[in-house]
């Protein structure tokens, strides 16, 4: 039978509806509803095209776009968590073939899909794959920002994101996170995500940093970023901070990210199951302590 209240079909032995709880028999109690809390919206805003968003959520954040008829955004593939449904999406190369490589080789899906609203005003969310922030960055014409690999979450059409060279192949080919970074250009609107908590740094002329090249996160194009071999053999093996280490030389600001995913996955992987060394199967749990 269908609903006399919201015209949803039920089965012949629901005494209320099963979608909005109407009462369909005389004298059923109707469903209670269930109200949960809304999400904490932490920052909203509108670009300057007028593409309005939300930012909902403090550890594992979304944004949730708001597109009128007409409106185009993009996102790697696999990014979008939801949508409504007059939004229509449509896989694209972004661009030739040397654009198709640079998104490989910056962690990200060979294309990108495009989102566009067909009618009326649509919304369409990304959510964050890991516990951190995501960050809103309004780019003016021509206006350029470095990210680190796999960082781009979803944009206007207007961005150009591609992938963005070293000018040193040195250590920073073999230091992998410092090699293979994203460049954003303007105008527009773009959300990258990042991971953990972010501080901010303002580097004056030859001022330099050096970071553990995972926690690099974001950096304004005047900052010359390199990636250096540490050649003390003792730091190596008992510093405990591995063989590479960025440099970061001013002027400009830089952004670092507390924690790095690839930091945590070597962290929790110490206590995974392994496989017992004395019998030659079964399986041992590091629990500590």
């Amino acid at each position: 039978m269908n609903c006399p209240n919201c015209g949803a079909e039920n089965p012949a032995t629901s005494k209320f509806c099963v979608a909005c709880g109407t009462p369909l028999v005389e004298g059923a109690t109707p469903a209670k509803r269930f109200d949960l809390p809304e999400g904490e919206v932490t920052a909203s805003g509108t670009s300057a095209a007028g593409l309005p968003y939300k930012l909902i959520g403090t550890t594992l954040q979304a944004v949730v776009l708001e597109l009128q008829q007409g409106q185009v955004v993009y996102g790697e593939a696999g990014g979008m968590s939801w949508m409504s449904g007059n939004v229509e999406m449509k896989a694209t190369s972004g661009g030739g073939l040397g654009k198709v490589l640079g998104r490989l080789f910056a962690g990200e899906s060979l294309f990108v899909v495009d989102y566009n609203c067909i009618s009326g005003t649509g919304l369409v969310g990304f959510a964050n794959e890991f516990p951190g922030k995501i960050i809103p960055l309004e780019l003016a014409p021509q206006q350029q920002i470095i990210v680190q690999r796999d960082a781009f979450m979803c944009a206007e059409k207007s961005v150009s994101m591609e992938l963005h060279f070293q000018k040193k192949l040195g250590a920073g080919f073999f230091g992998g996170e410092g090699f293979f970074l994203q460049r954003l250009t303007g105008p527009g609107m773009a959300f990258i995500e990042l991971d953990g908590e972010i501080i901010e740094y303002t580097l004056e002329s030859g001022q330099i940093l050096k970071v553990d090249p995972g926690h690099v996160a974001m950096f304004e194009p005047t900052v010359d970023f390199d990636v250096e071999i540490i050649h003390d053999i003792k730091t190596i093996f008992f510093g405990g901070e591995g063989l590479f280490l960025g440099r970061l030389r001013g002027p400009g600001r830089v952004w670092l990210q507390t924690m790095p995913m690839m930091n945590l996955v070597k962290t929790v992987a110490r206590y995974l199951p392994k496989q017992s060394s004395s019998s030659g199967s079964g399986f041992q749990i590091n629990l500590g302590g």
